[in-house]
């Protein structure tokens, strides 16, 4: 029997590819979007997951409609570049709170039915951002770190439950993400970071567009789903940035900084 789950920035990108994966597999997929969307495999929540009652509510609508929430999928997030230093307390709120709180919001809202059912699987999105700080979407990474922490707290928390915890770290991949991220004109506009900017920028958007197909992200979660004792890490990039991962965990930091700082040209 297909099992109710509910996926998170499902209007685009990983979570439209996943959504209408699992649909496809049988799977009852509910996809959330900030505006309203109309799918034909996937039954779509108007929800903006900033907001804990509208959270709420969209979980609460799927137990009426349903009894059970067996998967949640935390994937909605933006990305914002620019220099730290002028980065805007509205840009930073605005990536923690989509990227990190509303993970923790949609956690919290379908926890008290898993821990009922005594049975549960959650998969947050994190990044390769995740593991390692990278230059000029450092907020972007921070919401991602953010994110490891969180769900390794709650992996032990709940696993006695019944419930598992999975995050997942896409490296480089073509989807809309690039188009819609929000860059910084003040640092672009900056003497000292302006040309360092543009520079990383170029290489960012260059290896985004030329990255792996959501699709292949898509496939590894309907891995997770399936599996009877699913890892709790899940790196999914290319072979490039596999070895970046590799080199972060032995190299000592500040040479690791300066692999990025090459990588990047800044």
């Amino acid at each position: 029997m297909g099992k109710v789950i509910l996926i998170t920035g499902a209007s685009s990108g990983f979570g439209k590819a996943t959504a209408e994966r699992l649909a496809c597999k049988g799977h009852i997929v509910y996809g959330t979007s900030r505006r309203p969307q109309i799918g034909e495999n996937i039954r779509y929540l108007q929800m903006d997951v900033r907001d804990a009652s509208s959270v709420g509510n969209g979980v609460e609508k799927i137990i009426k409609e349903e009894g059970r929430v067996d998967v949640v999928i935390c994937n909605a997030g933006i990305g914002i570049g620019g220099s730290l230093e002028f980065a805007t307390q509205e840009e930073i709120q605005d990536q923690m709170q989509t990227n990190f709180m509303g993970c923790v919001n949609v956690c919290q809202k379908v926890l008290p039915y898993m821990r009922k059912q005594r049975a549960g699987r959650i998969i947050n999105l994190s990044s390769i951002g995740g593991i390692m700080g990278l230059p000029y979407q450092g907020f972007y990474s921070a919401s991602k770190f953010a994110i490891e922490g969180f769900s390794e707290a709650l992996s032990a928390e709940v696993k006695g439950f019944g419930i598992t915890v999975s995050i997942v770290e896409p490296g480089d991949f073509k989807t809309g993400f690039t188009a819609s991220r929000v860059n910084s004109q003040a640092t672009r506009d900056n003497a000292d970071y302006g040309e360092s900017f543009n520079r990383a920028l170029g290489i960012i958007e260059k290896e985004e567009n030329g990255g792996l197909d959501p699709k292949v992200l898509a496939t590894t979660i309907e891995k997770i789903v399936d599996s009877r004792h699913p890892k709790f890490r899940y790196p999914v990039a290319n072979i490039e940035q596999r070895l970046s991962i590799m080199l972060h965990s032995v190299l000592p930091g500040n040479w690791f900084v300066d692999v990025l700082r090459r990588y990047y040209k800044v």
